[in-house]
């Protein structure tokens, strides 16, 4: 005897229910990949082979490349909100449309073909991939679009493309701060970066109103404080220094400046950018740093550069730049 609509309709909610309560119970997940699919509309031309500067061009909201030659950029990358590259792989965090708000994090190989799609709430925020292209991590702010104010929320992803393994939320990892095993509910990560192991990172925990630099091990699944008032660390391609925001004024229209941290002997200098910079800067070389400012008038942001150990004067990079990865 075939079943009624009403009995159809009664096993579509029960098969339903199920396949939502079986997700949302999931906090490590492995997510299949769909190798070979075109990216954002990428142009078939435009690739990692060249080493250069990739960015997110302001103006028409796609990834660009400057090469070291002084000519025009190179144009036609996919449309990307955040944007890194790095050894085999590179990350585009693209906004979906509607309410509530949605993250797509996108995994490209070097031809910029989609490896893996990754949903997650929130707005695109940060971007990282490690050095050899295998480690990856994106941060969304679940609520709020300012780290300026106190009203905010972030959920940051790592994904290991090594063994498929997705963490969609950092915020169980076991975490240490002065010795203790330490709990709180308004834990909140972003702002990861690698070390060339693919094992060992380092992150922004804020907690109670202060924020931390964490170190954490993949191998381990823990994180353990190092100190206070570290904001979107950004590793050297050597492992001994650390960029970051420090907070420096209770001024919300100013409240940080770039400074850069030995791990060796964890002493910290600021470098000659006097500007607030609210950005996750990027190694161009072991000598250099880039980041985003404000930009002039249309141009939503600029990129800029500035030595690393202090000295110098900051130098701009490209008008209408943001999000800026070096690939070499």
């Amino acid at each position: 005897m075939n079943p009624r609509p009403s009995q159809l309709r009664r096993l579509a909610l029960v098969v339903l229910a199920v396949l939502l309560l079986g997700g949302g119970s999931l906090g490590y997940v492995l997510h299949a990949r769909h190798r070979g699919l075109p990216a954002a509309a990428a142009d078939g031309s435009f690739s990692l082979a060249e080493p250069g500067l990739y960015y997110r061009d302001s103006a028409t909201g796609r990834i660009a490349r400057r090469g070291g030659t002084g000519g025009p950029p190179a144009t036609g990358g996919p449309a990307c909100e955040r944007f890194h590259a790095a050894g085999e792989h590179a990350l585009c965090l693209r906004k979906l449309p509607g309410v509530p708000a949605r993250t797509q994090a996108l995994v490209l190989d070097r031809r910029l073909r989609e490896v893996e799609r990754v949903t997650v709430p929130g707005i695109p925020n940060r971007a990282r991939v490690s050095a050899s292209g295998n480690v990856l991590s994106w941060t969304a702010f679940a609520t709020g679009d300012s780290y300026a104010t106190t009203v905010f929320s972030t959920r940051t992803s790592l994904l290991d493309l090594r063994t498929g393994y997705l963490i969609k939320s950092m915020e169980e990892i076991p975490l240490t701060i002065d010795g203790t095993r330490y709990h709180a509910p308004d834990v909140n990560y972003w702002g990861v970066t690698f070390a060339r192991d693919d094992n060992r990172f380092y992150a922004t925990v804020s907690t109670k109103g202060r924020t931390h630099l964490v170190e954490g091990n993949l191998h381990d699944w823990s994180a353990k404080a190092l100190r206070e008032n570290v904001e979107c660390p950004s590793l050297s391609p050597d492992d001994t220094r650390i960029a970051f925001k420090k907070k420096v004024s209770d001024d919300p229209a100013a409240p940080w400046r770039l400074y850069v941290l030995d791990l060796a002997d964890m002493r910290e200098h600021p470098l000659a950018e006097t500007r607030s910079v609210d950005d996750q800067a990027a190694w161009l070389d072991d000598g250099t740093v880039g980041y985003a400012l404000p930009g002039g008038e249309g141009r939503g942001s600029d990129i800029w550069s500035v030595p690393a150990d202090g000295t110098g004067e900051p130098r701009l990079l490209v008008p209408g730049g943001f999000s800026p990865a070096a690939v070499h």
